[in-house]
């Protein structure tokens, strides 16, 4: 643990003495002290940073965003922020919110009737090997 006064002291200690020194405060338990020394040795102080403020977002532009995926239902999210000039996390987390899913383009290869079935293949390797077994 960092000093305190003229010597070194362990987390547990620190606990201690602050609870002897401080009994109108809420006492501290070791994590937290923890906490504060990793805080203090990465920052070089135990100031919290201030975090980055979030955008705010009125709720005509919510709603414009959620008319257009009515209108449109497969719009893509990317659309989305094309067209509302948004950020892309911002429009995510208003889908989110509202419990809307944006639509995800798939390439899909095309089948044709004569492709064959993957299961019912799967199915006659079995049904095959299942045949071998029992024979021997």
């Amino acid at each position: 643990m960092i000093g305190y006064g003229d010597r070194a002291r362990t987390q547990c200690e620190v606990v201690r003495l602050f609870r002897e020194t401080h009994p109108d405060l809420p006492p501290l338990n070791q994590g937290t002290i923890s906490k504060i020394e990793a805080r203090y040795r990465e920052m070089g102080h135990v100031r919290k940073v201030p975090s980055k403020r979030q955008a705010v977002v009125d709720d005509d532009t919510k709603l414009n965003l959620l008319l257009a995926l009515e209108e449109n239902p497969i719009t893509s999210a990317c659309q989305l922020v094309r067209d509302s000039n948004l950020n892309h996390k911002t429009v995510l987390k208003i889908l989110k919110y509202e419990k809307k899913r944006p639509y995800k383009m798939q390439a899909v290869q095309e089948l044709l009737e004569d492709d064959p079935d993957p299961r019912v293949y799967y199915e006659v390797i079995s049904q095959s090997r299942k045949k071998e077994e029992n024979k021997t």
